[in-house]
């Protein structure tokens, strides 16, 4: 036990000074506050020092608070706590106990918070009614109690509170008040180099999406055609597109699905934002979640860095999900949390995120079947269902054959840099009586290899889709030149 009468300038003072000079250099608000507490709690007159953050509530239906709860909306949470108990079986340094949780006006550590007012209680040998355990205070000889809201520019960010083991004079409200101005800046420093980090992952993560989604982007061009399968899916696009509902976009691999969740993203009120792209199909099982959620450093075998996921570089704008059907089972119950609640956590860390996504997803399967089949949550299935696309095969809208071959043919010529070619009706003819079970993408590959064969020459198609395989597991009939 310390004389009452020595202050803490006397014993503390270069202690306190060499933890404000520390403070600014810490750039996490966790290691902020642990180093904050920790200090403090090194301090011989201090037996317990912790610090509570103001943030949402989050746990009201289990706070032992909850009946004395004002305002369910934001509360205090502990971020950080450490002491010197005398029982050796006491762990200090927990954030899960009783008063993890402070409602805003209630009890000692509330009403600082509220009231933005510092609070002291002298000596609880004359005061004991202010604390809920007494027999703690007087097993771990505790004498006082201070307490300092955490404000910056009018704003209380939190409250920083003090057990010490003697009593709490003049000098304490003074100290400890400079201590709470100075933690509350380097809190609001902090989660300003958190955001900027934040920023620079992100730009960072949405650089290397866009990155693996240029050639992609551009694969088949814009919507090319003028049958009237594609004229309805341009009115299913007008209607669904200014909305945020979620589309499913069902057709054969190659049918140009991907083209339709572009078109939908760039005449949405999302369209500045980024459309990042994830192939389900191109996904190792154990990288599933980490792909989507992200992960922290050392959350595995390989993590050695943090690393957002795709819903995070989305924020804002749409996640397009190519081959939604061979997502696994057991990570379709986490995409619907997120799908309905909008929130995540990362592999390895407590914090939950919240992101605004719009959600375009694309499947050569018939999901209804896999539903059926126990493949596929019903309940994420009518969560992605809300808009139905349907792309039928090159086979079923033969009108679009000569578009999107005449585009294919300008796209190569430019991309070759060679003379463009034009469709002779030979050609045509050979088009048509294929029935292309790759659809779209087939074609640009035909048209690709014939502007490569001819050089400077006559297109041929016909040498080519005669040697081919089509759906009907035949060849097309021969057709006459011209």
């Amino acid at each position: 036990m310390y004389a009452d009468d020595h202050s803490i300038t006397e014993r503390a003072l270069l202690p306190v000074r060499e933890l404000l000079l520390e403070m600014p250099q810490h750039r996490l608000t966790d290691s902020l506050l642990t180093v904050v507490v920790d200090r403090l709690a090194a301090l011989p007159m201090i037996a317990l020092a912790r610090i509570w953050l103001v943030r949402p509530g989050d746990i009201c239906i289990e706070c032992p608070m909850r009946t004395e709860c004002p305002d369910q909306d934001r509360c205090l949470h502990l971020l950080a706590s450490s002491g010197t108990p005398q029982n050796p079986e006491a762990d200090w340094g927990r954030l899960d106990g009783m008063f993890r949780r402070f409602p805003l006006g209630v009890r000692k550590v509330g009403k600082v918070a509220l009231s933005s007012e510092g609070l002291f209680v002298e000596d609880i040998q004359n005061d004991s009614t202010w604390i809920a355990r007494p027999k703690w205070a007087a097993d771990e000889g505790v004498r006082g109690f201070g307490g300092q809201p955490l404000r910056f520019r009018g704003e209380t960010l939190g409250v920083i509170g003090v057990f010490t083991r003697e009593v709490v004079t003049e000098d304490w409200g003074g100290w400890l008040r400079v201590i709470a101005d100075h933690v509350a800046s380097a809190i609001v420093n902090a989660r300003a180099f958190e955001e900027i980090e934040r920023l620079r992952d992100r730009l960072e993560l949405e650089n290397a999406y866009l990155k693996e989604e240029v050639v992609e982007a551009h694969a088949f061009g814009e919507i090319v055609g003028a049958s009237p399968a594609l004229e309805k899916i341009q009115r299913q696009i007008e209607l669904v597109a200014p909305t945020d509902a979620s589309v499913v976009i069902e057709g054969e691999s190659g049918t140009g699905k991907e083209l339709v969740a572009r078109e939908i993203h760039r005449r949405s009120a999302r369209a500045d934002r980024p459309l990042i792209k994830v192939n389900c199909a191109s996904i190792p099982r154990e990288l599933y979640e980490s792909e989507f959620f992200g992960h922290v450093k050392g959350a595995f075998t390989g993590a050695i860095k943090d690393r957002a996921g795709r819903f995070e570089a989305a924020d804002g704008g749409t996640l397009f999900l190519d081959e939604v059907g061979e997502i696994p089972l057991d990570l379709q119950a986490k995409l619907l949390r997120v799908l309905q609640e909008g929130e995540y956590e990362r592999i390895g860390a407590e914090q939950t995120r919240k992101v605004d996504v719009r959600v375009l997803a694309a499947t050569n399967r018939d999901l209804l079947e896999e539903v059926e089949a126990g493949r596929f949550r019903s309940d994420l299935y009518y969560r992605l269902n809300v808009f139905p696309v349907v792309v039928p095969p090159l086979r079923k809208r033969t009108d679009d054959l000569a578009p999107l071959a005449t585009h294919f043919l300008k796209q190569t010529a430019a991309r070759f840099g060679v003379t463009e070619h034009r469709l002779t009706a030979s050609n045509l003819r050979a088009l048509q009586n294929y029935d292309w079970p790759g659809n779209v993408r087939e074609l640009q590959n035909v048209i690709q290899q014939a502007v490569i064969i001819a050089g400077g020459g006559r297109l041929r198609l016909e040498p080519l889709l005669s040697g081919r395989i089509s759906t009907s597991g035949s060849s097309p009939p021969p057709v006459a030149q011209t």
